[in-house]
């Protein structure tokens, strides 16, 4: 068992000695999670194999499963990946810092196992202050996945990897929750038209707006479980996102939705289940059975993406047996959100 130290800075402007002493860990070829915009990330040095393993040690990480490479600078892209297309550049302009991978050719630097065995790499670079300080500080790209057992929730909140990770890595940089929710996009540039892999916090029509044609990879749009030989992006071979319990989704009309999701509450009630409803403001109301939770209103995609995956976790903590989710329009933010939730319920989907 490691010892644990948690380091409490302010996102806007932490404390430089703290980020300093997280940074000297990574450069030892230590463990740090640390605030993304997006969830919190578990890091290495990415240019350490050895310590790259050591990720997939504490998660229980399968080892074909590629890492995202942090940067603090756009052109530290051209060191990690070659041939990077203009195409590629137009983006890193336009999204950069922000929450869009870009899978790309990789350079010799990288060692494998941070790309999963691939002959690519997937790199971005994050907004957020803590998470660019501590990429300058340590002197070196970051490799971190999300900071969280496999298959888990996405953590949120410095007390989600607590709770996962607290005695299998050397430190944690608490900046208070994450502000986007769910991880970013994944956009593999390495075909032609660029493909997203995982939608996330930069939207397929915001991708669109820059470069015109972009296609969805199948499984990131899927209902149900589609085969991956091989995994060119985080989230897309392995379940993801998954609380204790188990968890169906409704999709369809909202009316409908809430009808169908009534009746099934009570089924299991019945039956002796403890039963949780991920609703949305709009259907608060409608519900009067059960531990009932909001994501937001379903105006505002943002605040749902926002609060998913911590109330997931949540649900984990009340003993929920079963947990009953809300569909939303796929629209948007929308694609991302359907795409944790789908992933998380094991693709145990009614759609009405």
């Amino acid at each position: 068992m490691r010892r644990t130290i948690i380091l409490r800075v302010d996102g806007e402007n932490p404390d430089l000695e703290k980020i300093r002493l997280a940074a000297s860990i990574i450069r030892e070829g230590g463990l740090v999670a640390f605030p993304t915009e997006t969830v919190y990330g578990l890091g290495a040095d990415a240019l350490n194999p050895y310590a790259v393993r050591e990720i997939y040690v504490a998660k229980m990480r399968p080892i074909d499963n590629p890492i995202i490479v942090h940067v603090a600078s756009r052109k530290d892209v051209y060191m990690l990946a070659v041939d990077v297309p203009k195409s590629a550049e137009k983006l890193i302009e336009a999204f950069w810092p922000g929450p869009l991978t870009l899978v790309l050719k990789v350079s010799d630097i990288i060692p494998r196992v941070t790309t999963g065995g691939l002959d690519t790499v997937a790199i971005r670079m994050p907004r957020h202050n803590v998470a660019l300080a501590l990429i300058r500080e340590a002197g070196r790209p970051i490799a971190a996945p999300s900071a969280n057992l496999a298959g888990k929730p996405s953590p949120t909140l410095a007390e989600h990897v607590i709770q996962d990770l607290y005695g299998r890595i050397d430190a944690i940089l608490d900046a208070g929750p994450t502000n986007i929710g769910v991880e970013s996009t994944v956009l593999d540039m390495t075909c032609d038209p660029p493909q997203i892999l995982r939608p996330g916090g930069v939207t397929h029509e915001d991708l669109k707006a820059v470069l015109g044609e972009v296609s969805i990879h199948p499984a990131a749009m899927a209902r149900s479980e589609v085969h991956v030989e091989r995994a060119r992006s985080p989230g897309m071979k392995y379940r993801h996102y998954a609380p204790k319990a188990a968890m169906l989704v409704v999709e369809g009309e909202f009316g409908s939705v809430i009808g169908k999701i009534r009746e099934l509450a009570e089924f299991y009630l019945k039956a002796g289940k403890k039963v949780g409803i991920l609703a949305t403001d709009e259907s608060m109301k409608e519900y009067d059975m059960g531990v009932v939770k909001s994501m937001g209103s379903r105006k505002d995609l943002s605040l749902l993406a926002r609060n998913l995956f911590r109330l997931l976790r949540e649900f984990d903590e009340e003993g929920v047996d079963l947990i009953i989710a809300e569909g939303v329009p796929q629209e948007d933010l929308g694609l991302a959100i359907m795409n944790r939730l789908r992933k998380a319920a094991g693709y145990n989907i009614i759609r009405i």
